[in-house]
């Protein structure tokens, strides 16, 4: 027998990004927010300060 537990846990997660990702512009974004949800890309630390 296999569990399928780990393919839903993904199925639940890209569902939640694309939730939370309805406000994109294009689905080239929304493509990049999955990679780094799923794929569990580093994000860099300049992204997100001000000078």
């Amino acid at each position: 027998q296999f569990s399928s537990g780990i393919v839903e846990g993904f199925n639940t997660k890209a569902k939640l990004i694309t939730r939370k990702a309805y406000g994109f512009r294009t689905f080239h974004a929304t493509e990049i927010a999955l990679y780094h949800a799923l794929g569990e890309l580093p994000v860099f630390k300049t992204t997100h300060e001000f000078f």
